[in-house]
């Protein structure tokens, strides 16, 4: 079972296609699935896409109404693209995706894979909030994948990996991975921290906060280890503010 995954559709267009996802959901023993703001959900054109077994799956889904709302509580979060280039750097393939997911996961990560509307995919704002990109590899000509395909290559290569047996790990509270929406605080205040000592450039930050983002999402951030940087760079920010005053006395 993939109980530490979760689907996540975000503008998802048709109700059909949310009933398919919810089938290979439950194909791959995943059985975590949220909505962000569909458009005219109709659970009754899904169910029969979803099939008997996954009715379960499309009853308990979630619906929100953001993205922000729908990630908060996630350790690791991934978004998936069909586009590359541009500034979407570091796109893991879905095999590679699938063999760190697995790792989190052993560490005790909460995951979620979002995947974007039927025509459009997600949006660049849309992926900035995510951590990390998927792409699935097809012919050059035929890039295009059916919403509920896409997902199901993706929950069958973390499926492949699931463990014969699983350790019950050992996980105090302080030790706990740094949620998501812990991850987009830290991020607020370390932007604004070297913002503060010219670090960055005044005219864009946020893209130049881009790398560091990319580099601080590869690694496992503990809350303990959270805490840490919070406490850099509230000292960085009352150290300028001295500063500051010493120049204004």
């Amino acid at each position: 079972m993939l109980d530490n995954i979760t689907v996540v559709l975000c503008r998802t267009k048709y109700s059909e296609n949310i009933g398919s996802v919810a089938r290979a959901c439950v194909n791959m023993g995943c059985p975590n699935l949220i909505l962000v703001n569909p458009k005219e959900f109709d659970m009754d054109r899904a169910l029969p896409l979803a099939t008997v077994k996954g009715k379960k799956v499309l009853e308990r889904a979630e619906v929100v109404s953001n993205l922000p709302t729908a990630l908060a509580s996630f350790h690791k979060v991934y978004a998936t693209t069909a586009r590359m280039g541009g500034w979407r750097k570091g796109i893991l393939m879905a095999e590679e995706a699938a063999k760190r997911m697995t790792a989190e996961i052993e560490s005790g990560a909460e995951i979620a894979i979002v995947f974007g509307p039927e025509d459009t995919g997600l949006t660049n704002e849309e992926i900035e909030i995510c951590g990390s990109l998927i792409s699935i590899p097809t012919m050059p000509d035929a890039w295009s994948l059916n919403l509920a395909q896409a997902v199901l290559i993706i929950l069958y290569e973390c499926f492949k990996l699931k463990p014969t047996r699983k350790l019950r790990p050992i996980i105090t509270e302080n030790s706990r991975l740094a949620t998501h929406e812990e991850l987009l605080t830290l991020y607020t205040h370390m932007q604004q921290a070297l913002l503060d000592i010219d670090f960055l450039r005044k005219d864009n930050p946020d893209y130049f906060m881009m790398p560091l983002k990319r580099f601080m999402n590869r690694l496992a951030l503990r809350r303990n280890e959270f805490n840490l940087l919070m406490g850099v760079c509230r000292q960085i920010r009352w150290l300028k503010s001295q500063v500051d005053k010493s120049k204004s006395d």
